[in-house]
């Protein structure tokens, strides 16, 4: 898919790799519609075209809305799911145990809202002439704690093991419409997400990525998601980006 030629959905794409996504895809040339829960501060280059939509990717009707912007602009060739949260805690505490809705809000943006965004989008590109031989494609954004399984995470390894793990049944699903699904896992990246985070965990998650030796940056998160909607041999994986790094028991 060739970035410049379409519009393109970034649920999530108000800050961290959601916003570098925006920036680099803009850049490219697509016409970009970021839908997040709150408004970015987004400066795009004169010339560059970003749209916000203030809403909920849980909410049908705010997808739509977001859809509805994008094809204005054109077909709408990508989208790419990067909203999420990250609350965490131990399944069991001095306090009990880790509250159910808690565990059922991370499950619920992380998973059922990508899919939901997912199921929409598709349902409008499955309607487009094919270009090049694909009507569309869909990156979702997964963690590798969804593969590593950190201790304190149960609620968001689960959404993001579930992400995973749905992505080539839904590339399985959608290959007679010609839509793509692939997953990008990072790993340790630079953002508001990370930074929450101890300093002591952000030390140590760290110190133990092989080479290099260093969170990753939002761009270069942004480089791969852009690559991979223009390589159309890309499908149905789920890709590692983390330099090397394997979460282990002491990085939650």
């Amino acid at each position: 898919m060739n970035i410049a030629d379409c519009s393109v959905l970034v649920a999530g794409g108000a800050s961290g790799l959601g916003g570098a996504v925006v920036d680099k895809l803009a850049m490219r040339g697509a016409t970009v519609v970021v839908l997040d829960t709150h408004n970015g501060d987004l400066e795009p280059a004169t010339g560059v075209a970003v749209h916000q939509v203030t809403g909920d990717i849980c909410l049908e009707a705010d997808v739509a809305a977001a859809l509805d912007l994008a094809e204005r602009f054109g077909p709408l060739g990508a989208v790419v799911n990067c909203a999420g949260i990250d609350r965490v805690g131990p399944t069991l505490s001095a306090s009990g145990p880790l509250p159910l809705e808690q565990f059922a809000d991370v499950v619920r943006v992380n998973l059922v809202g990508a899919f939901n965004v997912l199921r929409l989008a598709a349902e409008r590109m499955a309607g487009y002439l094919p270009l090049n031989g694909e009507r569309g494609v869909v990156v979702n954004v997964g963690s590798i704690a969804g593969c590593d399984a950190p201790a304190g995470m149960a609620a968001y390894v689960a959404s993001k093991a579930g992400v995973a793990g749905m992505t080539l049944s839904l590339a399985r699903d959608l290959a007679d419409a010609a839509i793509r699904v692939v997953t990008v896992a990072p790993g340790p990246f630079d953002t508001p997400m990370f930074r929450r985070l101890p300093a002591h965990v952000q030390d140590a998650v760290t110190a133990d990525i092989p080479h290099p030796v260093r969170p990753g940056a939002p761009a270069e998160f942004a480089d791969l998601v852009a690559h991979v909607i223009e390589n159309p041999m890309i499908n149905g994986e789920t890709i590692r980006i983390d330099g090397g790094a394997r979460l282990g028991r002491g990085n939650g």
